[in-house]
């Protein structure tokens, strides 16, 4: 699995971000240790209160277990790899949570501990966190057999095409894969001998250099978006700096901003709005039936809990017969016999529920084979729409030129039509005419 993980504080919030349905298709609270509150919120909460007493800010350490896309990890498989990453970093014991989360056909794990050592009201530790969820990381993938990522065999072999959080809303804002648009700046650059040809690449593409604050040479695009060049193209800034030259000389963001505004005609606007429009056609189809599925599957989800509720309720009244009562009891109490059967109704009883998590687990896998099939489709509907999206960046670029003369001669007509009034204007003034 990959594990991701953050310090981090806002109680609050991190359980609103787990329990939210937004983006996802299920939303499931598994277990909540340790709280005095049985809901995520009202534990999350606690555990805020608890860290007020002590000077820690990032007192919540969460992590998320991410295995392959196409994996069937059970819930106890889950749990295992919980409690190692907790064994590794010296959280046993330590207030948790487990939610799991899924979408787009895949099931991963959100897992939040609580630092503060209630005890001694201290937070713990966790020094070098990221290497030792590493080792648990790469442990977890030779286990189960899976393909290891050649970024985790090797860090110099990490993905290039690999994107932040920050990365991915502005790519989801401009209705984009961030791995795209990396891909569209790295083959710009690796095309490109020279500034020039650097620029005129990513020109081509609906792309304009401009001069950054504080990173350096950035990209701003038709929509305004602003792209950090070093980061997209995967090299280093001082590489960017001396392949354009004189940094200097290229406009500033709001001026680069400026000069595309000024060349969207609305012949331009329309031709995005419709393009935009086509691309989307074939994403609500296809998003109704992701829509309807999970639906589908909620409901399956919940009848077979209400079955398992009941089941158990019948069982737990039969196990409860079981045991003598009265004078019986007492005498098989002293003789060993009242012992006897308590350990086997809770060998019972602790059967019960693994065959039920095996039935939840059963199902939620026949589910998820159902959804990447689905997902399948959606995953060639977005390739298809992606790529009409970047050739619709290409069209800007080119109509923009196509219509630059004809605004330049606009331009013109306007500025004399500006000349003739002011000559007028003053006219009149040498004159003494009162207007």
């Amino acid at each position: 699995m990959i594990i991701k993980a953050k310090e981090r504080g806002g109680g609050a919030q991190l359980a609103r971000y787990l329990l939210t349905m937004r983006d996802n298709d299920h939303v499931e609270l598994h277990e909540v240790r340790g709280f005095v509150s049985d809901d995520l919120r009202g534990a999350f909460c606690e555990a805020d209160a608890i860290a007020a007493g002590t000077r820690c800010q990032n007192h919540l350490f969460s992590i998320s277990l991410n295995p392959p896309q196409d994996a069937t990890v059970t819930t106890e498989e889950f749990e295992a790899a919980a409690n190692e990453v907790e064994r590794k970093l010296g959280l046993e014991h330590q207030p948790r949570a487990i939610v799991f989360h899924e979408k787009d056909g895949r099931r991963h794990a959100h897992v939040v501990w609580s630092r503060i050592d209630a005890e001694r009201m201290r937070a713990i530790n966790l020094s070098h966190y990221k290497l030792h969820l590493r080792d648990v990381s790469r442990e977890l993938f030779r286990t189960h057999g899976w393909d290891m990522p050649k970024g985790l065999r090797d860090w110099r072999e990490r993905d290039p095409q690999s994107f932040t959080r920050e990365e991915w809303q502005q790519a989801r804002r401009a209705g984009l894969d961030p791995k795209h648009i990396k891909a569209l700046f790295q083959e710009c650059w690796s095309r490109s001998d020279s500034g020039a040809s650097f620029a005129q690449a990513l020109k081509e593409r609906g792309f304009t250099l401009a001069r950054g604050d504080r990173r350096g040479v950035v990209a701003v695009d038709y929509r305004g978006e602003v792209y950090a060049v070093a980061r997209q193209a995967g090299v280093k800034t001082k590489d960017v700096v001396a392949r354009i030259g004189n940094a200097e000389a290229l406009p500033s963001v709001d001026d680069a901003k400026a000069a595309l505004s000024a060349r969207m005609t609305d012949r331009i606007r329309v031709f995005i709005r419709q393009s935009e429009l086509e691309a989307g056609q074939g994403r609500q189809a296809l998003e109704f039936r992701r829509s309807e599925m999970a639906g589908r599957h909620r409901d399956e989800r919940k009848t077979v809990r209400e079955a398992q509720e009941r089941r158990w309720t019948a069982e737990t009244n039969a196990r409860a017969a079981q045991l003598p009562r009265g004078f019986s009891g007492i005498w098989q109490r002293i003789t060993g016999k009242y012992g006897k059967i308590r350990e086997q109704n809770e060998r019972a009883a602790w059967a019960a529920l693994v065959r039920d998590r095996a039935e939840r687990d059963d199902l939620v896998a026949t589910q998820l084979d159902e959804r990447r099939d689905l997902q399948f489709e959606i995953r060639e509907q977005r390739e298809r729409q992606q790529a009409d999206l970047l050739l619709l960046r290409e069209d800007i670029a080119r109509y923009q030129e196509m219509t630059l003369p004809e605004r330049t001669a606009e331009r013109r007509e306007q500025d004399r039509e500006g000349r003739q009034r002011t000559r007028g204007r003053d006219k009149g003034r040498d004159f003494g005419f009162e207007r």
